[in-house]
């Protein structure tokens, strides 16, 4: 696997508009665009000693609606990757615009609490396509290193829509979930999403989507209104149950229909022993809407991902590896702290 080292974060907006430029008839074919078609890229993208800003989780967690006891929600370190996922999304050997991608399932696992003096090391590759009953999905792989020490891993799944083709059997657990009979009901809301909720989450995300952003800019991509993130919801619900968190968890969600702006929606979260279970629903007048179905459960050992990185940092492309690891693998370390700096990313 290629290697790729960022010397700085990625600008998020001009990888938004080199994966729009895609959309222009031929524009695949130029140099350094996405949109070639054939595999995945065999790339792995790395950036290091990116600091955790109080002020912007500070931002996230208003947003979000996390109480102010937890430091950063395991959900916001998806932020500080996000431009890597773009990034790799953009890249020229991308076989496909990433406008039009859908979220369909999002695994993050918390191994400790994060605290706003951890500096973290992300490593990001993605998976093989594979075939869905509505096209084809691919997995964007991320861990987050802190010190040496595997903190953070995050598996988000990806539809590109198409013909359809064989699936797997569902991992993530939700149908599974919803079928379990629940010791406890640990809570029940009503929410009101404002029609602004994907502008504000846009602004401390940075992922300002058009689908998410005005109504008129999410009509040209076929929604009647503006669509809350993903990732909105998944952190909203979370925030909802924070308190129930262990200090180690994994969070699995699966994202049904999208959420249109503005809402009223209904959240409600059951423990089974050490299980909690969540759904985000809305009740309309002929019908109803499945938004989330999610699943927390402890913790104890490493698990989803391992990164394999370079002992040195590299003059130039270099070889390295990237795998799953099981439940109980051991802690993989950290990327070796580079002796000079390469370039980041093709712009």
């Amino acid at each position: 696997m290629a290697t790729r080292e960022l010397t700085g974060p990625p600008q998020i907006l001009p990888l938004y508009l080199r994966t729009a430029a895609t959309l222009i008839p031929g524009a695949a074919r130029l140099p350094g665009l996405p949109g070639s078609g054939g595999a995945m890229p065999d790339l792995q993208l790395i950036l290091r000693d990116v600091p955790i800003d109080p002020a912007r989780v500070a931002e996230y967690r208003e947003v979000c609606e996390w109480p102010s006891t937890v430091a950063v929600p395991s959900t916001y370190v998806h932020v500080l990757a996000f431009g890597l996922h773009m990034a790799l999304m953009a890249d020229g050997a991308f076989p496909f615009s990433a406008v039009g991608l859908v979220h369909v399932d999002n695994e993050i696992v918390q191994l400790r609490p994060l605290a706003v003096k951890d500096r973290l090391t992300f490593n990001v590759s993605v998976t093989p396509l594979e075939s869905h009953p509505r096209g084809r999905t691919f997995a964007i792989l991320t861990t987050a290193h802190a010190d040496g020490e595997l903190v953070w891993t995050e598996r988000s799944t990806m539809l590109r829509r198409g013909s359809g083709g064989a699936s797997k059997p569902r991992s993530s657990g939700d149908d599974e979930a919803a079928a379990d009979t629940h010791d406890d009901v640990i809570t029940r809301q009503e929410w009101r999403v404002p029609e602004d909720t994907g502008r504000r989450y846009g602004a401390v995300s940075g992922d300002r989507n058009p689908i998410h952003l005005h109504a008129l800019s999410a009509r040209a991509f076929g929604f009647p209104r503006a669509i809350a993130h993903g990732m909105w919801t998944k952190a909203r619900c979370l925030g909802a149950i924070a308190g129930e968190l262990p200090d180690a968890y994994a969070v699995s969600v699966t994202f049904r229909k999208p959420v249109l702006l503005p809402a009223r929606v209904s959240f409600e979260a059951d423990r089974s022993a050490e299980i909690i279970d969540f759904t985000l629903n809305s009740h309309g007048a002929k019908s109803e809407a499945v938004h989330l179905t999610g699943r927390v459960s402890p913790h104890d050992s490493p698990a989803g991902l391992q990164t394999k990185s370079a002992a040195k940092k590299p003059a130039a492309k270099t070889e390295g590896a990237t795998k799953r690891a099981s439940t109980r693998a051991a802690t993989p370390k950290a990327p070796a702290k580079p002796k000079a700096k390469t370039a980041g990313p093709r712009s």
